[in-house]
């Protein structure tokens, strides 16, 4: 889901645009990869929490927003903006904020561990 950066957690505006999709291989490589954006042309307010939102409707308005994303021929593409950025609200390439942090974790994990590899394979190759 696309908003400013620095924005609020409020619900985002985005103007509604009624344009199909077009397929990933037909898209124009200069055009920005939010331009195709199935959330644009959607509801706004399903993306991100409207202050004091009772979980239960969290959690469905969470899952009503993941169908959305997973139409989405940009999904990877958001997925991948939000975890780089990183964006600390809303739902973006079908992950929540919470599920972003924990494949934030999980690569921080990766990226120590081939480290570790790494230097264990230089050590070993030293001693040769």
């Amino acid at each position: 889901m696309l908003h400013p950066p620095h924005s609020s957690p409020q619900v985002a505006h985005v103007p509604a645009q009624r344009v199909p999709a077009v397929p990933a291989q037909d898209r124009d490589q200069d055009a920005p990869w939010h331009t195709e954006a199935v959330c644009r042309r959607d509801e706004a307010g399903l993306f991100f929490a409207p202050s004091k939102e009772p979980t239960a409707a969290r959690l469905s308005r969470e899952e009503a927003a993941k169908r959305v994303c997973a139409r989405c021929p940009v999904m990877v593409e958001c997925r991948e903006h939000a975890l780089l950025q990183p964006e600390p609200y809303g739902v973006w390439g079908g992950l929540t904020a919470a599920e972003r942090r924990v494949v934030l974790a999980r690569r921080r994990r990766r990226d120590v561990e081939l480290q570790k590899a790494v230097r264990a394979t230089d050590r070993i190759a030293q001693a040769g």
